[in-house]
């Protein structure tokens, strides 16, 4: 098992230095830039009120237009907006989906639609709740970095303990982000949609939400048709400026990840090849471990144990830099993994059989 340590550790560095480097938005900012908070809505009536409050709450943004969209709910989304923001928000009422889109974009190319000329566009999903400078945090950090598309990554609270906290830790762990924002290219791109700041022109640049129209990772997408049009992007950490309620069940987070995670890794065979990896790189130490013990083989154990114990460390690096629980959780990376192999597969084999849906549309 001492072949796992050199990419374990190395991995793990580099997520330290990912977590030293991690940008996130000012503290008590003020922009005077036109700002356009843009939230689409789809059957969200049961949890869209504290979303809807922190906005109404902004500081720090005298121009500051918010525009909800309601996507055809069928649970009355448009009357708690109504009762709840009254007149302190434009309400929108989507048109019918076309032929050839998917809801989210297409609600979403509505929303920017509606924004007009305001200077930055902020997309916001109804699980997102923001501090009282959040938007104002979002805008200036954009600016100070001077990237066309920012995404401040919320802290993810809700179900899913064991699977939800590698969304940060593999971008963190996989991914170099000074790098990303200072390449070209469209392969070293994230976003996450949760929560995106975007400039106005570079938006409209890149096509907008109809350049991505059929994509399923519309945020990714987005951020991967920015940088084709010659745009920039940046990931932060949002973790105190924001929290995001995803899942409230073990099954909507099933449901959730298998609309999309048959779309995260390229093709079946580039799936395998990163779960296979994943799983020898971070389940497969401590089953070595136990077995070497069982076997009296006390060098192949210890070098188990490094191996498992150097993986926890970078769950624990990830969690500390993006607001997670950094005890006892990232004991449990292993069992993480393998989790997170079963959705993959799960996500495959519902798209094979025609049976993905959200929001009671089909993918």
């Amino acid at each position: 098992m001492w072949w796992a340590l050199l990419p374990v550790g190395a991995l793990t560095v580099h997520t330290l230095i990912n977590a030293v480097l991690l940008r996130r938005p000012p503290r008590n900012a003020t922009v005077t830039e036109r700002v356009a908070v843009l939230l689409p809505l789809r059957d969200e009536a049961d949890r869209v009120t504290p979303c809807l409050a922190a906005l109404l709450s902004q500081r720090g943004v005298p121009n500051l237009e918010i525009f909800v969209l309601d996507d055809g709910s069928s649970d009355g989304t448009a009357d708690v907006v109504r009762r709840v923001a009254g007149d302190r928000v434009r309400l929108l009422t989507g048109a019918p989906l076309p032929d050839g889109w998917l809801g989210k974009p297409y609600a979403c190319t509505q929303l920017a639609a509606a924004a007009g000329d305001c200077d930055i566009l902020m997309f916001v999903d109804a699980d997102v709740v923001l501090a009282s400078d959040a938007v104002a945090g979002g805008a200036a950090l954009l600016r100070s970095t001077q990237v066309t598309l920012l995404s401040p990554y919320p802290r993810i609270v809700g179900a899913g303990r064991l699977v939800q906290p590698l969304l940060q830790w593999s971008w963190l762990t996989f991914l170099p982000l000074r790098l990303m924002e200072r390449s070209p290219r469209e392969s070293l791109a994230a976003a996450g949609g949760q929560w995106l700041v975007v400039d106005r022109a570079g938006y409209e640049r890149a096509g907008g939400h109809a350049a991505v129209r059929t994509d399923v990772l519309e945020d990714i997408a987005l951020a991967r048709t920015v940088k084709r049009s010659g745009g920039r992007v940046a990931l932060a950490d949002g973790s105190r400026w924001a929290t995001c309620h995803m899942y409230a069940s073990w099954r909507e987070l099933a449901d959730g990840y298998g609309k999309s995670l048959w779309a995260s890794f390229g093709s079946p065979v580039g799936a395998a090849c990163v779960v296979l990896l994943l799983l020898l790189l971070y389940a497969t130490p401590p089953v070595t471990a136990l077995v070497a013990l069982i076997l009296t083989n006390v060098d192949l154990a210890w070098w188990s144990v490094c191996a498992y114990g150097i993986g926890v460390l970078g769950r624990v690096i990830a969690a500390a830099a993006t607001g997670g629980r950094t005890w006892p959780d990232p004991l449990a990376q292993p069992l993480s993994i393998v989790l997170f192999a079963g959705l993959v597969a799960r996500s495959f084999a519902r798209r094979r059989r025609g049976r993905l849906t959200w929001r009671g549309r089909p993918v």
